[in-house]
C-alpha cells in the first residue's frame, strides 16, 4: 500500500553530482509525497547513490540503458499507476527545478488533469540563463502554441503534475517522442481529451554541477514534431 497519493518521478542519467541534495531537498520540503528515481543505468554510479537513498518514501527503478526521457517517464508512470497513485510529478534531477516548489503544483492539483510549471508568467523566472538561450526558449514554446492552437505559456516545462486519468490517456496514446518533445506530446494529449489544465509559476535555475542532456537531435525531434502535429491540425480543420 502506497504512502502517499503523490509520486514524484525523478528521471536521472549521470546526475551523481546533484541527487542527493535534490532528494534531501524534496523530502525536507514536503512530507506528503513519495519519490521515484528512476536511473538508466548511469556510468557515473548515480544507481549506486539513489539505492543510498531508498527509504520508505523513496524508491528506485533501474533501466538496463540510457532510453531517453520519455521512456524514462512512462516507465516511472507504469511503477507509479500499478501501485495505486492519483497524482505524478515530474520533475529533473539536475536541481534546476526547485524541489520546496513541489508544493505549488500539489496545491493546484484539485479538479485539474495537468499543472504546468511555468516559467514565462507573472510570477516565474529564469535564474543563470543568458540572453540567447532564453529566446530560444521562449520561442520554442511560442511556436509550439501556435502549431498546436494552445494557449499554455511554458509546453515545454518539465516541472508538472500529471492525475491518474490522465496518465490512463497517456498510456492509450501512441507516443512519439522520447526527448523533451514528449513534454508538448503530453499536453497535446490533455488537451485532445478535454482534460483541465493550468498553470503555476515556477522558479527555473540553471545547473551548477554536471552536463545538460540536450542535444541538436533532442531540439530536432521537437520542432520536426510540432511540425507535423501543427499540419494535422491545420488539415483536421478544413
Amino acid at each position: 500500500m502506497v504512502s502517499s497519493k503523490t509520486l514524484v518521478i525523478v528521471p536521472t542519467y549521470n546526475e551523481v553530482a546533484n541527487i542527493t541534495d535534490v532528494i534531501q531537498r524534496l523530502k525536507f520540503a514536503t512530507s506528503d509525497v513519495d519519490i521515484l528515481i528512476v536511473d538508466d543505468n548511469s556510468p557515473d554510479g548515480t544507481g549506486a547513490v539513489a539505492d543510498s537513498l531508498i527509504d520508505s518514501r523513496t524508491h528506485v527503478l533501474h533501466r538496463s540503458e540510457k532510453g531517453g526521457l520519455g521512456p524514462a517517464y512512462l516507465a516511472g508512470f507504469h511503477w507509479g499507476y500499478d501501485r495505486g497513485y492519483e497524482y505524478f510529478v515530474e520533475m529533473d534531477a539536475d536541481g534546476s527545478h526547485q524541489p520546496e516548489e513541489v508544493i505549488r503544483l500539489i496545491a493546484a492539483s484539485a479538479g485539474n488533469d495537468l499543472v504546468l510549471g511555468t516559467r514565462w508568467m507573472p510570477g516565474g523566472s529564469v535564474v543563470n540563463w543568458p540572453i540567447s538561450r532564453r529566446l530560444i526558449s521562449r520561442f520554442g514554446t511560442r511556436y509550439a502554441s501556435l502549431a498546436l492552437g494552445l494557449s499554455f505559456r511554458d509546453l515545454t516545462s518539465g516541472y508538472r503534475l500529471l492525475s491518474r486519468r490522465l496518465i490512463q490517456d497517456i498510456f492509450d496514446s501512441q507516443l512519439t517522442t522520447i526527448g523533451y518533445g514528449f513534454q508538448i506530446e503530453i499536453v497535446r494529449i490533455a488537451d485532445s481529451h478535454e482534460r483541465v489544465i493550468v498553470e503555476v509559476p515556477i522558479t527555473f535555475v540553471e545547473r551548477v554541477a554536471g552536463s545538460s542532456k540536450m542535444s541538436r537531435k533532442i531540439v530536432i525531434e521537437a520542432w520536426r514534431k510540432t511540425t507535423i502535429w501543427g499540419l494535422q491540425r491545420m488539415v483536421n480543420r478544413r
